[in-house]
């Protein structure tokens, strides 16, 4: 399927226009993109250059009697290894043998295999959370589904942690401000603040509701308070609002992005001007997205990046990487992944899985951003481009 950029962004518009959905600042989308920053009538590549000098290397690609449903991968930089977790399970999506494991390398180039940190429980599936750390201890999260093979859609977040590691503590529940459990499960991408708190989202029950939720504990386990967000309206228990993202803008405030469930395959952003604790309703911003996670941030010097698939339609591919030097105007774009030749074919068939770059999630460290993501929701890899060539 092909859509020319003029046609998408006035399609894009005149959604805007019949919704209603205005910025919270004013008329301005949160995210807007320089004019033919994609050109769709390329689809494997929307017209970009690759990424200055970027590498990618396998994390896990399955062999014969081996999990062939790999996905939800997540990177973290600890005590100088790459951490890659996520969920794994032997053909589909979601089944009940579903285990959450990682890997770990110093190199990049030699990985270990898959080491279990969360078995499949019985009647409950369990999901990759995503990790943190404050230097010195290694935190995962763990989200649990109790009732899932009954169709319930809604869980809750475990954590464990480890020193080094290798060895890991029991499953503890992740706490909320008042000490009792937080009643959602998290999703996989906290981000430091300057002034030491931690924010995030969780999906919250009763349903599965996108929330935003932060934190002054350094270690995210505990102390974790709801802000204060009102969702668009949803027919569903499941949020129109789904799986966000954050980035830091220059000027203080924090953007939080999600995947649009209503399938408007554009960008929902919601911003915060008091470090997480009141946000903007969430409205639509002309900037494509295949309805699918991605992941945000900054780089060192505040430039704020974004990874992920720009596609008015379902397409996961190609995985892209978006710049802005304000956090709202991107002018650059980077391809990090082709569709077309540079996809290893899909090797085993399964529930949900098709051709593509799934689910990105990134850490910057070293010098480096980090993108891991799972291709074909069969290969866990990871592509890594130096810093100093997306700043110069």
């Amino acid at each position: 399927m092909k859509y020319g950029w003029k046609k998408a962004a006035g399609m894009a518009l005149a959604m805007l226009a019949i919704t209603g959905m205005a910025c919270a600042e004013g008329d301005t989308p949160l995210l807007t993109m320089a004019d033919g920053l994609f050109d769709t009538s390329q689809p494997d590549t929307l017209g970009l250059a690759p990424a200055p000098g970027a590498e990618t290397f396998t994390v896990f690609a399955p062999g014969e009697g081996e999990n062939h449903y790999n996905h939800g991968a997540v990177p973290i930089m600890f005590k100088g290894q790459l951490y890659v977790q996520w969920q794994s399970s032997a053909r589909d999506e979601d089944a009940p043998d579903t285990a959450v494991v990682y890997s770990a390398s110093a190199d990049m180039k030699h990985w270990p295999a898959p080491t279990v940190m969360a078995p499949a429980r019985a009647g409950t599936l369990v999901t990759s959370g995503g990790w943190w750390t404050d230097g010195e201890t290694l935190v995962a999260f763990i989200n649990v589904w109790p009732g899932w093979e009954e169709g319930l859609r809604e869980g809750y977040a475990e954590y464990i942690t480890s020193t080094d590691g290798v060895r890991w503590s029991a499953p503890k529940r992740v706490l909320g401000a008042d000490g009792t459990p937080v009643p959602g499960v998290i999703e996989q991408d906290p981000h430091l603040m300057a002034t030491g708190r931690i924010i995030g989202a969780f999906h919250t029950s009763p349903g599965l509701v996108a929330t935003p939720y932060y934190t002054d504990d350094l270690l995210a386990i505990s102390g974790w308070t709801r802000g204060k967000m009102e969702n668009l309206p949803s027919d569903s228990p499941t949020s129109r609002e789904l799986e966000p993202s954050l980035f830091k803008r220059p000027d203080g405030a924090v953007v939080m992005i999600f995947r649009d469930q209503a399938s408007s395959f554009m960008t929902l952003a919601s911003v915060s001007h008091d470090d997480g604790v009141t946000w903007s309703r969430p409205a639509l911003s002309p900037f494509p997205d295949a309805r699918t996670k991605q992941s945000a941030g900054n780089l060192p010097d505040g430039t704020v990046y974004r990874v992920g698939n720009p596609n008015a339609h379902k397409a996961r591919f190609p995985l892209v990487l978006s710049l802005s030097a304000d956090g709202q105007h991107f002018t650059r774009a980077f391809l990090l992944r082709a569709g077309g030749a540079d996809m290893q074919p899909m090797l085993k068939g399964g529930k949900y899985k098709r051709p593509s770059y799934s689910y990105p999630k990134s850490t910057v460290s070293g010098g480096w951003l980090y993108v891991a993501y799972a291709t074909n929701k069969e290969d866990v890899e990871v592509t890594r481009v130096r810093v100093s060539a997306l700043t110069q």
